[in-house]
């Protein structure tokens, strides 16, 4: 394996224009590290990413409102504590701009940049059999020639933009939140309408509300919120969390979620009254530990489910107004945790202001986009200067299914995972040698966990596992199809004894027509996961096939 610091284009006798040991796809978070790494351990490598510089999820989303809902002291890397106390966050939940430029940071302090290819998106890989190495092309038609292609694309990345008939004859603007435009864009006076409620729309809408002349939402399925509380950092503040950098590198790992809360409680060893305290001390935390370390038991116990959605409805009925907010807003038809918990600021009280409208779509839904604005079903028309489309991602796989990637027999990613979704263990495909994911489906971080937290682990295990080919003089790693059904029965069994496999969400990818339904992420915790990945390694891989 080559010298990483070899980044001439060559010819090869591929035809290639470029040689590598490895190619790694995306420059975020996953990204970045894994290059880190396999550069430490000397390899050749380079990373490519469509972007124009590092950031990943944070260089795309940057829509009005986007901020973490994950702690920033713990939406850090952990592998170096210089790193980690060299950065100091402003705030409990810091904006875009503030986590691009920490991700920034990170590239600098690490010398990455020369390592990566920007603009330069990945179209093609196809696996050569005889030679064990992908054979890949760029957009702009290069071919790079690579023993190991790792993906590091994002789980939420593939955004669903062309969702409404007629959206090319409107005469505004049109824009999708995960592809906003790095120039401001002025909303005032302008009639705006926002289509979808998750996360990423409801921090739209409590932002620009008080910017806007109007603002429609449209409405399908309600979502329960949680309000954050983002408190200020000061010096102190700073000094406190950098000071729990040993605390955090050990715990967060292990933990359910990879968040730095876990359970604390059970349902059953408490009376009423202390269940009602301990609901209403763990809202007041201002983050998303209702949800990811309230009770365990509201995620396979329905009657559990339904107090705690009731805690939660409660809450949001004593902040609107009227019984038709409650009844478009509040939702009735799933349990609070079986669909993504969004945080907000005043996002409720968003709808009492005179220039904003909720407008229901769920039985009368959205026909078409035509020139004026929006359509729905019954006829009724709402002018629009802008269409803002939060409507989501076609998660876990779509970044990679629309790359044409070929494993052997010319067997195809995309149709494969059109038939089944299936990986092993959210690291690599049956049929797709050589090839590693991160953030894809059956693995905690293609949904449940806090990213930087399943990301460092996939990434780690990868590099391990390249290394071991290397020490052992091995070139091919790939699951035997027996580890991969073995896997997918467990990630599935784990999946069904909880309420999320019940529900419709992009959780089961059930936003995309036509896309197999399976729990996308896996559900038996972070920590567990670890576990089972650490002993698969710690095994000499069994269950993959290595040469």
């Amino acid at each position: 394996m080559g010298n990483s610091s070899d980044t001439a284009a060559r010819p090869t006798e591929t035809g290639a224009t470029r040689s590598l040991d490895a190619l790694i796809i995306g420059a975020g978070v996953a990204g970045l590290y894994q290059l880190h790494q396999l550069r430490e351990l000397g390899l050749d490598v380079c990373a490519c990413d469509a972007a124009t510089d590092v950031g990943g999820t944070w260089y795309w989303n940057r829509y009005p409102g986007a901020r973490f809902d994950s702690e920033a002291y713990i939406y850090q890397y952990l592998f170096s504590e210089d790193l980690y106390k060299g950065w100091s966050w402003s705030e409990r939940f810091p904006a875009q701009p503030e986590i691009e430029r920490w991700l920034h940071y990170i590239a600098d302090r690490l010398d990455l940049r020369r390592s990566i290819r920007f603009s330069t998106a990945i179209v093609e890989a196809v696996y050569d059999e005889s030679a064990r190495r992908w054979r890949v092309r760029t957009d702009s038609g290069e071919i790079i020639d690579t023993r190991f292609l790792i993906t590091c694309c994002g789980m939420l990345s593939a955004p669903l933009s062309n969702v409404f008939e007629g959206q090319e004859t409107f005469g505004g603007r049109i824009f999708h939140t995960a592809r906003w435009p790095k120039e401001p864009v002025d909303f005032a006076g302008k009639r705006v309408g926002v289509v979808g409620i998750g996360a990423t729309g409801i921090q739209v809408i409590q932002t620009i509300a008080d910017k806007v002349g109007e603002l429609k939402v449209f409405v399908r399925t309600p979502q329960y919120v949680l309000p954050m509380k983002n408190p200020k950092y000061g010096p102190e503040d700073v000094a406190a969390y950098k000071g729990r950098f040993e605390e955090l590198k050990a715990t967060l790992p292990h933990t359910f979620t990879g968040f730095e809360y876990d359970f604390e409680h059970r349902w059953a060893e408490l009376d009423p009254a202390q269940r009602r305290q301990a609901l209403e001390n763990i809202h007041d935390n201002g983050s998303l530990k209702l949800w990811l370390a309230g009770f365990a038991e509201m995620f396979f116990d329905e009657e559990v489910s339904e107090a705690v959605s009731e805690f939660v409805r409660e809450k949001m009925r004593a902040r609107l107004k009227d019984d038709r907010l409650r009844d478009i807003l509040i939702p009735k038809e799933y349990g609070f945790g079986t669909h993504r918990v969004p945080l907000e600021t005043n996002y409720l009280e968003v709808y009492h202001r005179p220039n904003v409208e909720a407008v229901p779509v769920k039985d009368n839904p959205i026909r078409r986009i035509v020139p004026e604005g929006v359509e729905l079903a019954d006829g009724s028309l709402y002018a629009l200067d802008v269409i803002i489309l939060a409507t989501g991602f076609d998660a876990g796989t779509g970044a990679l299914t629309r790359i044409d990637i070929r494993g052997r027999g010319g067997r195809s990613l995309k149709e494969d995972w059109g038939r089944d979704i299936r990986t092993t263990m959210g690291l690599q495909v049956h049929g797709y040698p050589n090839m590693f994911t991160t953030g894809v489906p059956l693995a905690p971080s293609a949904a449940l966990c806090n990213m930087t937290t399943c990301l460092q682990q996939q990434t780690e295990w990868i590099t391990q596992c390249i290394r071991h080919l290397r020490d052992t003089g091995r070139t091919e790693i790939e699951p035997t199809a027996a580890a991969e059904n073995a896997w997918v029965a467990h990630h599935d069994e784990v999946a069904a004894a909880n309420l999320i496999s019940r529900t419709n969400s992009w959780y089961l990818g059930s936003n995309v027509p036509g896309k197999p339904r399976r729990v996308l992420s896996y559900t038996g915790g972070v920590g567990p996961y670890r576990q089972k990945c650490s002993e698969a390694a710690a095994g000499g891989y069994a269950g993959f096939s290595i040469r």
